[in-house]
């Protein structure tokens, strides 16, 4: 890995893809870096596409990363990732949510949604770690959590500690009570433990 960190974050709208780049962010500034982030949004409010780049590292003079250059795809939605993995560098890590949430422009009839997004991604070659994120999230008794499923998948794949990413998440909680502190916290293991489990198979 280079002096520069690049982390490709898609989705789509409603996910937390844009909020989940932001504490990557965070966290990355909290221990010195310069950071950079873009997002695109198509509809996001109405499930349509999102991806967000990050890139941070000593000095950085452009959030956007290019093709073959990513050094981890966050995938929240499959079929989204598999759209993106030209993004990836040659031994960068694609970490999915395997559970196929159907897009808008899918259900119009403008797109087909791909049989099987993750083996299409495997077969492309470079490391899959796929999990199912969504029902995580929905064991835990909310969706809302998938978002920090994520975070807690990625954090074992940064160049800081887990400890540091895990703090930003609660900080973002810490005001509506220790109830929803504690299910993200849970949240945040289930979906590092998710990843770990998932590499061991």
């Amino acid at each position: 890995m280079s002096a520069t960190t690049n982390i490709l974050v898609v989705g789509i709208g409603g996910q937390g893809v844009m909020t989940a780049t932001e504490i990557l962010a965070e966290a990355a500034i909290a221990l010195g870096n310069d950071a950079k982030k873009t997002e695109v949004a198509g509809m996001a409010q109405r499930g349509g596409v999102v991806s967000s780049h990050l890139r941070f590292g000593p000095r950085v003079l452009s959030p956007q990363i290019t093709p073959g250059s990513a050094d981890v795809l966050l995938g929240f939605e499959a079929a989204e990732g598999m759209r993106w993995r030209h993004m990836l560098r040659p031994g960068g890590i694609s970490l999915m949510n395997n559970a196929r949430l159907v897009p808008p422009v899918v259900e119009l009839g403008l797109f087909d949604y791909p049989d099987d997004p993750i083996a299409a991604m495997r077969d492309g070659g470079g490391p899959v770690v796929a999990f199912d994120a969504t029902s995580i999230a929905l064991e835990l008794g909310d969706i809302r959590l998938g978002n920090t499923v994520m975070l807690g998948a990625i954090a074992d794949h940064l160049p800081f500690p887990a400890e540091i990413l895990l703090d930003c998440v609660l900080k973002r909680f810490q005001r509506k009570g220790e109830k929803l502190v504690e299910l993200n916290r849970r949240a945040f293991a289930a979906g590092r433990a998710a990843v770990g489990t998932a590499q061991a198979a």
